[in-house]
């Protein structure tokens, strides 16, 4: 597998963690083990796309991991308050 590969592979895995995690209702999608798995998960799957120049799902995975990040953000925000 080439590197490309693997990182892409890495992030999918990650991003299935989540769901399948929420789907048996072990997290929720607000809890932070969610938002950190889709955004490591969809910056990772954003770079492969990017190394095998798929823009398409370079910006998808983009948007998802800036969703991700400000649900985070807005998370900690308000666990501060």
């Amino acid at each position: 597998m080439s590197a490309s590969d693997w990182i892409g592979t890495t992030g999918v895995t990650l991003l299935l963690i989540a769901f399948a995690l929420n789907i048996g209702k072990k997290i929720t999608t607000e809890s932070k083990t969610y938002l950190i798995l889709n955004i490591l998960g969809a910056l990772l799957a954003g770079i492969s796309s990017y190394m095998i120049n798929f823009t398409p799902f370079v910006i998808l995975e983009g948007v998802w991991t800036a969703a991700s990040l400000a649900s985070l953000l807005k998370t900690l925000k308000n666990e501060a308050n």
